[in-house]
């Protein structure tokens, strides 16, 4: 790997474009490291073009998974079965962003699929505007990145209205539509993620409010409501398995509303399965030996090396690492132990010449759009993980 070292951006300009989360609590050490990841134009083209076969694989994979009700598989929680039924079934359920996590993809290390997740992602305003930003305070060229991320956004929002892949007819088609984006309290990265999304959707041409998860009313036959102005869309940046195990009456009056056409809720309920880590295994059944797919089963692989994680989790909890022979490698406790378990091929990560592991991180929002890396010194990337943003070699 070739780094390039990079003056860091100051607390004070972090702040001022509400990216909160600069510092590591723990050793009071920047989050945001001051090196960027070097990126040939091939390699960039490489993760963009993975990103795009991927996802045409999850919609193939997702209509297998309907068709079949392999929702038990999935660790998918049983009251939210009829929501992504129904919001797989209507094409105004747009999925507006995801982000795919890769091992490797530098240095000839094959790009491998680790997981997608297409809920909830993280990571929104480190990939779209702080690596950006230090490429800007460098005196850098800002377009040496593959990070279109922000527009692609922005266009996304604007294919709720015109349901294609052109929006040229936005303004012809949209009837002063509203947006109302919400998040819980007391989550700082989760309110500036909103907020920052809220801002490309007014960007975009919507109208929009934010307000906390505990100020909303929700009503099964006339829909979402805030300041008693009712909304067309919703967007929670609350995971929708949250909503499932937490909040099991709000999961059935947000299965009301879609099936009473009150709402539409962003993102849609069937980016659920896509979250699933479940849906790995059922990947590799659909397309065995794909070379951008990990073997992955529900029980331990045999005589090679592997990883056993959670259906849902977050922050590398509760992931464990096993070499071929069954030794521990790194492993994790964390709070996601009741969710069912997969069984990954490990993959090998990109490392520094300090022994730094990367993982990269591709946006896509209707196609590959947004390139960024976490990286820490274990191959278990943790809360404890730094981010990296990259510049494209010229």
């Amino acid at each position: 790997m070739h780094l390039l070292k990079v003056k860091p951006l100051t607390v004070e300009f972090l702040e001022s474009i509400n990216f909160s989360w600069h510092t590591d609590y723990d050793d009071n050490t920047p989050y945001l490291v001051d090196k960027l990841v070097q990126v040939s134009e091939m390699e960039a083209k490489a993760y963009a073009v993975a990103s795009n076969e991927l996802y045409d694989m999850f919609v193939e994979a997702g209509d297998y998974v309907i068709e079949n009700n392999l929702f038990h598989e999935l660790n998918i929680p049983f009251n939210l079965v009829d929501i992504i039924k129904a919001s797989w079934e209507n094409d105004v359920h747009w999925h507006l962003y995801g982000r795919f996590d890769f091992a490797g993809g530098l240095d000839h290390v094959p790009i491998k699929l680790l997981e997608f997740n297409a809920d909830t992602p993280t990571l929104l305003l480190d990939t779209a505007i702080a690596q950006w930003a230090m490429l800007k305070y460098n005196n850098l060229d800002e377009y040496r990145q593959f990070n279109n991320l922000h527009e692609c956004i922005k266009e996304n929002f604007q294919r709720l209205v015109t349901l294609e892949e052109s929006v040229e007819k936005f303004d012809e088609y949209y009837e002063g539509w509203k947006i109302l984006f919400a998040s819980v309290r007391d989550a700082s990265e989760d309110e500036d993620t909103t907020k920052y999304l809220q801002s490309i959707a007014q960007e975009a041409g919507f109208e929009t409010e934010f307000a906390y998860m505990d100020e909303i009313e929700f009503d099964p036959n006339e829909g979402i409501f805030y300041n008693d102005i009712q909304y067309d869309y919703f967007f929670k940046l609350v995971p929708w398995e949250d909503i499932a195990i937490s909040e099991g009456e709000l999961a059935v009056i947000l299965t009301q509303i879609v099936q009473n056409q009150k709402a539409i809720i962003l993102n849609p309920a069937y980016t659920l399965m896509f979250q699933s880590k479940g849906f790995m295994k059922i990947l590799w059944d659909l397309f065995p030996n794909h070379p951008l797919l990990l073997e992955t089963s529900f029980e331990p692989l045999q005589d090679k090396a592997y990883v056993k994680k959670p259906c849902f989790g977050r922050e590398g909890e509760n992931v464990t690492i096993y070499d071929e022979d069954g030794t521990i490698i790194d492993e994790k406790d964390g709070h996601y132990d009741n969710f069912k378990m997969i069984y990954q091929q490990k993959a090998t990560l990109n490392q520094d010449d300090e022994g730094n592991f990367y993982q990269a991180g591709l946006f896509f929002a209707y196609e590959g759009c947004g390139l960024g890396y976490r990286t820490g010194t274990r191959p278990i990337l943790d809360d404890d993980a730094k981010f990296a943003g990259h510049i494209i070699q010229e």
